[in-house]
């Protein structure tokens, strides 16, 4: 039995459902999900693996025009995508007609398969996915479309199916039994950042950075120590809140779902510290994982 292998990297604009896909897919809750755009700052890997099959999804950060320097990092890590996939999935919304002229050169330029998603069918009709579909047809047109509600989890079977199809021979890059290339500290600092973005407005959720500094796993409780950055100390004041309240709601949010996801009882710690711009600091950003993929 022939054995086939690769990496499906999902690319599209923010808010488009990319991570939203990506959950389905995986049948894991791998990446964040808000209605905010940067929800995914870093490329964030799924597995997924059967007798004769392993698939190496990928979701990327939003296609965006960067304004500071982590936003330039962002994007070269979508154009570090765009060069070692097997298969792309082109996540669009159902009614966008919008291009980034590079991107699309370079997913063409690679000759690599390509897959159109059309997402959110479950908020649109017939003649807006018509319209959408045709309208992506111009741009692909060697690329299967195929729409869907990658939140309903509508359709996503014939996204695998085509995948399997589109998939080059050759043995699992990953360990059968691996579900992420990502550490605990890494999905820690993810559950604790999503948390932040339901739960504050304006510069807040896009101004801060987190960092997993103690992660001690014992027999019936995990530890966790986890620092905020922020960039102003007015941010720190509102992310902390009147009397620490603001703060705390976070922590017991972020407790509940760690506890879902790690199966086990967590006793957390957060700290907010003021970091000053390091949005465009670099030894800041690659502190926190931003040049890593450059």
């Amino acid at each position: 039995m022939e054995h086939k292998s690769g990496f499906v990297n999902i690319i599209g604009n923010a808010n488009v459902g990319k991570s939203t896909l990506m959950n389905a897919l995986t049948g894991e809750k791998l990446s964040i999900i808000t209605s905010k755009v940067q929800t995914t700052r870093h490329r964030i890997k799924g597995i997924i693996n059967g007798d004769d099959f392993q698939i190496v999804y990928s979701d990327t950060p939003g296609i965006l025009n960067p304004h500071n320097g982590m936003h330039k990092n962002m994007l070269k890590t979508i154009l570090n995508a765009t060069e070692d996939a097997d298969v792309f999935l082109y996540i669009v919304e159902a009614g966008l007609m919008k291009v980034d002229e590079d991107i699309i050169k370079k997913v063409k330029d690679s000759g690599v398969p390509v897959i159109l998603v059309i997402n959110k069918i479950d908020i649109s009709n017939q003649i807006i996915l018509d319209k959408t579909a045709e309208y992506w047809h111009e741009q692909f047109p060697d690329a299967d479309i195929v729409s869907i509600s990658a939140l309903l989890k509508v359709n996503i079977e014939s996204i695998f199916n085509l995948i399997l199809e589109k998939l080059p021979v050759g043995e699992p890059y990953f360990p059968k039994d691996q579900l992420t290339d990502s550490n605990l500290r890494f999905f820690t600092s993810e559950i604790i950042r999503e948390k932040i973005l339901l739960n504050y407005k304006k510069e807040i959720p896009y101004s801060v950075e987190v960092v997993v500094e103690q992660f001690k796993e014992l027999e019936n409780i995990t530890h966790i120590s986890a620092m905020i950055y922020v960039a102003r100390e007015s941010q720190k004041m509102i992310l902390i809140g009147e009397k620490g309240n603001a703060i705390k709601r976070v922590g017991i949010e972020a407790r509940l779902d760690l506890e879902e996801f790690l199966q086990t009882k967590i006793f957390i710690e957060l700290r907010v510290k003021v970091s000053d711009n390091w949005l465009n600091n670099e030894l800041q950003l690659k502190r926190f994982g931003y040049s890593k993929e450059l």
